[in-house]
């Protein structure tokens, strides 16, 4: 938080919108308190608990013991307290974002007393007034009509007297006031959303990593900068799983032609990367990698022929269970889709399937994406992994694999 006020001060250009999503590892840590409920093992105020001291010594070492943001903060732990003290009554996702969104309300109020003690003046404004969603919980859709006129409206009023709005990532609003979040990592989005809504000048997203690179740099030693990137290329790479930017976010700002800045807080100086139109350039091989994945192999009881009305209802029921197909690929007598291992989702898919078709799962592989691919690095990436299925496309390709230990002769 001290360094975002250094960035602020060293490279803000106000008036601007700051998004703040929950500090390091707080969903991860919410997601339990939501889970312990549910399964009811009595653990899931033990988690909220650690939730609260870590938030209540970070104000106190920011800002003090007696600020009163801590009653500001406070009055939010109440509300999931009051939440966890009976059974639960509502759906899973439902109390999903209810509880998990407390994660950037209470970091925003934190940020936004320390911007103001630092000198920044700062308005709060909270983004589910603003960004406006219908009730797919834990995955919600924009209602653009009602969030254009909404932000442009709060963060107008806000700025008439400070320099910066700050608000929260990765949560919004339905019209009977409940609260909605849309996917994880997804305060990249809400920024996207805000910059549409005010036509910005531009979108920097402050990463730990320097930029957007060709591989995860946590897991390839020798990944490279790219310093420039199409609109196009970053979609693609995002839908394919890299990790850096939302899979949601270029889109609103490509409508706008808003440019998109990926830059490193470990190292502001550094030039970072910039998502801008379409252009030609030659890139790289570029690498993403998805752990815990399925592969699914649906036969029809019946050995019919997979056909037109196969596919739709199985995509119909894939969208239902809310299943992302990663890839897919299909022969006379079988549909093969490889999926998130998300166990709920696909235990009610595979339950609703089980009367009319066979269902074969292969669990614990990996989903290997290969933009502007040569021949070297698919060999590479073969080592040591067995190729379950390959598909190539004009420049790229895509493998679902296994890893093996090697063998050594004794």
């Amino acid at each position: 938080m001290k360094n975002v006020v250094d960035i602020l001060t060293d490279y803000g250009n106000p008036p601007a919108v700051v998004v703040v999503s929950a500090i390091g590892k707080t969903t991860n840590l919410l997601e339990l308190v939501v889970s312990n409920y549910f399964k009811k093992t009595g653990e899931a105020g033990h988690y909220f608990d650690t939730f609260k001291s870590n938030h209540t010594t970070l104000i106190t070492e920011l800002l003090g013991e007696a600020h009163s943001v801590l009653k500001t903060v406070n009055d939010l732990f109440v509300e999931i307290d009051w939440i966890l003290e009976e059974d639960p009554k509502d759906s899973f996702d439902y109390v999903y974002d209810q509880i998990v969104s407390i994660g950037e309300l209470v970091s925003s109020r934190i940020m936004h007393a320390y911007m103001n003690h630092r000198g920044l003046t700062t308005e709060w404004v909270d983004a589910r007034d603003i960004i406006r969603t219908d009730e797919t919980y834990r995955e919600s859709r924009i209602n653009w009509e009602k969030t254009v006129p909404a932000v442009k409206k709060a963060i107008s009023l806000a700025h008439q007297n400070h320099d910066y709005v700050i608000t929260q990532g990765f949560i919004g609003g339905t019209d009977d006031n409940n609260t909605t979040t849309l996917g994880r990592e997804g305060s990249d989005y809400s920024a996207a959303i805000l910059c549409f809504c005010l036509d910005a000048e531009s979108q920097t997203i402050w990463k730990d990593v320097p930029g957007v690179l060709n591989a995860d740099p946590r897991r390839f030693e020798n990944a490279i900068l790219l310093e420039r990137l199409s609109y196009r290329e970053a979609i693609e790479m995002t839908y394919y799983g890299a990790s850096v930017i939302h899979p949601k976010t270029i889109q609103p700002l490509q409508r706008k032609n808003i440019p998109l800045l990926v830059r490193s807080f470990l190292n502001p100086g550094i030039i970072g990367t910039t998502i801008s139109g379409d252009f030609d350039a030659k890139y790289p091989p570029m690498v993403m990698v998805e752990e815990d994945q399925t592969l699914l192999y649906i036969t029809p009881n019946d050995y019919s022929f997979i056909v037109e009305h196969h596919l739709g209802f199985l995509f119909n029921l894939f969208a239902s269970h809310r299943i992302f197909v990663n890839m897919m690929q299909n022969t006379a007598l079988s549909f093969v889709a490889c999926v998130p291992n998300d166990v709920d989702r696909l235990k009610g898919a595979i339950e609703a399937l089980a009367k009319d078709y066979i269902i074969t799962k292969d669990e614990g592989l990996q989903l290997i994406t290969v933009r502007h691919f040569d021949e070297t690095t698919l060999h590479e990436l073969k080592e040591g992994r067995t190729v379950i299925i390959e598909e190539r496309l004009s420049n790229t390709v895509q493998m679902v694999t296994k890893q093996f230990p090697k063998l050594k002769e004794k």
